[in-house]
C-alpha cells in the first residue's frame, strides 16, 4: 500500500515543482506521525498511572490505618505521593513551598502547608505505595513502549551496593552501622536492584539492613522473573541454589564465575577450550538453601565460555543458554558487557539524584525516600526512551550514535514530574510536547572504545540533616 501511495502521488506526469512540493508535504506528515506516536504513548502512561494512584483500592493498600487520609486536607494522599516524587534535596519547608509554587503556576513560593503537617502526613503512608506504582509503570512500559530486548529476552542485571544513612537512633538500630577503624560508627544500608540495562529501567529495588546479604536480596528479585528474562550476574553471585532459583522461574542466566571457588572452572581453564558443556553437582554449601526454598537438587547441565579481555585477563562465563547454534560463542562477550549500565546507574543514584540525601529521621522515611526516587528516575527514563526515537531520526545521518543526556533529563524533571500528574486534557498535551522536545535536544554522542579507570579513593559526599541546601 505504501509503494502504491508513493506511485500515485509522485507519478511522472506531474511537473517537477509539484512533485517536490507534494514530497515535502508528505515527509512533514511522516515526521508528524512519527512524533505523535511517542507523544501519545507518554500521555497514555501518565493517564494510566493517574488512574491507578487515584483508585480506592490503591489508597486502601497504601495507608497505615483505615482512618488515614479520610478528611480532605491541603496535603491529601495523592498530593503527598507526588511531593515525594519531586527529587527532594533541601529542607521540608523549602521543598513544600517550591512544590506548591510549581503546581499552582504561582510566581512566588509561598507557604501553603507547614513542615509539621508533612511530618504528620508521611507517617500515614506506607513506602510500598511507591513500589506498587513502580511495578505498574514497568509493566506498562514493557507492554506499550516497544522496549529493547536481546534475542527475545529482557535482560535483567542484578547488583548491590551500600549507602550512608542519617545518624539517628531509630535508623541506626534498624539498618545497622559500619564501624571504621577511626571515628564514630556510620549508619549504613544495603541496597540492591534488578535493572534492565538495555532500557535503563530499575525493574525492582530493595533497601534493607546492612547485614542482609546480596544473594538474599537477589533471591527476592528473582521472585519477579518469568520465561522472557535473562539474568546477568557478577562473579559475587554464582551459587548452585541461585542458578536453581532462576531456572525454577523459567528464566535463564549468564554470569561471570570465579575459578578460585569452582573446581569445574579451574579444570575448564586448564583445558584451553573456548566453550564447554559441564554438569554441575550440588555442593554441601547449597543444600540448606535449596531445601529452604523447596528447589530440586538434581545436577544441571550448563555452559562455560572463555573470554579473553584486551587487558590480557581471562574471563569465564557460565550460562544456562546451552544451545550453541541458537546462541553462538561470539554473542557472549557483548552480552556480559551489556551488564555494565547497572554499575553506571548506581553513579546516577548517588551523584545525580542524591539517593543518600534523606529527608527524614525515621526508618519509614528512609524507605519512602529511597523508593520514591527510584520511581521518579524510572518515569524520567521512560519519557526519555520515547523521545529517543526523535533523536535517532534527527541524527541518523551523523557518524556517531546520539543518546539523551540522562543528567539533564533528571534535572528537567524536577518540579515537572508533579505537573505531569496535575495537568489534564488540553493543558497536559502542550506540556508533554514541550518536555519531549526539551529531552530530545539534550543529547550526547556515544564514542565507542572509551574507558576510564575507576577511582576507588574518591571522597564520599556527606548530606547533613541540619544544613540542607537552599536549591
Amino acid at each position: 500500500m505504501f509503494v502504491l501511495y508513493i506511485a500515485m502521488r509522485f507519478n511522472c506526469s506531474n511537473p517537477i515543482s509539484q512533485r517536490r512540493t507534494a514530497w515535502l508535504i508528505f515527509m512533514k506528515r511522516i515526521v508528524k506521525l512519527a512524533w505523535n506516536l511517542p507523544f501519545k504513548t507518554c500521555a497514555n502512561l501518565l493517564d494510566f498511572l493517574k488512574t491507578f494512584i487515584s483508585s480506592r483500592e490503591f489508597l486502601e493498600q497504601s495507608r497505615q490505618k483505615s482512618t488515614d487520609f479520610c478528611r480532605q486536607r491541603k496535603l491529601p494522599f495523592v498530593v503527598l505521593i507526588l511531593f515525594f516524587c519531586n527529587f527532594l534535596k533541601s529542607s521540608y519547608q523549602a521543598e513544600l513551598n517550591k512544590f506548591f509554587k510549581a503546581v499552582s503556576d504561582s510566581v512566588i513560593a509561598k507557604k501553603v502547608v507547614s513542615k509539621a503537617a508533612l511530618c504528620k502526613a508521611r507517617r500515614k503512608l506506607k513506602y510500598q505505595a511507591f513500589t506498587s506504582i513502580n511495578e505498574q509503570a514497568v509493566t506498562y512500559f514493557n507492554q506499550n513502549f516497544a522496549p529493547k530486548t536481546w534475542h527475545g529476552f529482557f535482560l535483567k542485571a542484578v547488583d548491590g551496593s551500600t549507602i550512608k544513612l542519617p545518624d539517628y537512633p531509630e535508623i541506626t538500630e534498624h539498618f545497622g552501622a559500619w564501624n571504621p577503624r577511626q571515628g564514630a560508627p556510620v549508619p549504613m544500608a544495603r541496597i540492591s536492584q534488578m535493572f534492565d540495562p538495555l532500557n535503563r529501567i530499575t525493574t525492582n529495588a530493595f533497601i534493607g539492613p546492612k547485614s542482609t546479604g546480596e544473594r538474599d536480596m537477589a533471591a527476592i528479585h528473582f521472585e519477579h522473573l518469568n520465561h522472557l528474562d535473562l539474568v546477568l550476574l557478577d562473579r559475587g553471585y554464582p551459587a548452585f541454589w541461585i542458578f536453581k532459583l532462576i531456572l525454577s522461574k523459567g528464566a535463564h542466566f549468564c554470569s561471570r564465575i570465579s575459578a578460585k571457588k569452582w573446581k569445574v572452572v579451574r579444570k575448564f581453564i586448564r583445558s584451553g577450550k573456548l566453550e564447554q558443556l559441564v554438569t554441575l553437582e550440588i555442593p554441601l554449601t547449597s543444600t540448606d538453601a535449596c531445601t529452604k526454598r523447596k528447589l530440586d537438587t538434581c545436577p544441571m547441565q550448563l555452559r562455560l565460555i572463555r573470554i579473553e579481555l584486551e587487558s590480557g585477563e581471562t574471563e569465564v562465563l557460565i550460562t544456562s543458554l546451552t544451545d550453541s547454534e541458537q546462541y553462538p560463542y561470539e554473542l557472549f562477550a557483548d552480552l556480559y558487557h551489556d551488564r555494565w549500565p547497572v554499575e553506571e546507574d548506581y553513579k546516577i543514584m548517588k551523584c545525580r539524584i542524591e539517593i543518600e540525601n534523606f529527608t527524614g529521621q525515621s526508618e519509614l522515611s528512609v524507605y519512602q525516600d529511597f523508593h520514591a526516587r527510584i520511581l521518579s528516575k524510572n518515569i524520567t527514563v521512560m519519557l526519555a526512551h520515547a523521545a529517543q526515537d526523535s533523536v535517532e531520526q534527527k541524527t541518523g545521518h551523523r557518524n556517531l550514535f546520539y543518546k539523551i543526556n540522562i543528567t539533564l533529563a533528571l534535572s528537567t524533571m524536577r518540579d515537572t514530574i508533579a505537573l505531569l500528574f496535575y495537568k489534564t486534557g488540553g493543558t497536559l498535551q502542550p506540556l508533554i510536547s514541550e518536555l519531549l522536545d526539551t529531552l530530545a535536544s539534550a543529547i550526547e554522542p556515544i564514542r565507542p572504545g572509551r574507558s576510564n579507570p575507576r577511582n576507588h579513593k574518591r571522597s564520599q559526599r556527606k548530606f547533613s540533616q541540619t544544613y540542607k541546601p537552599v536549591l
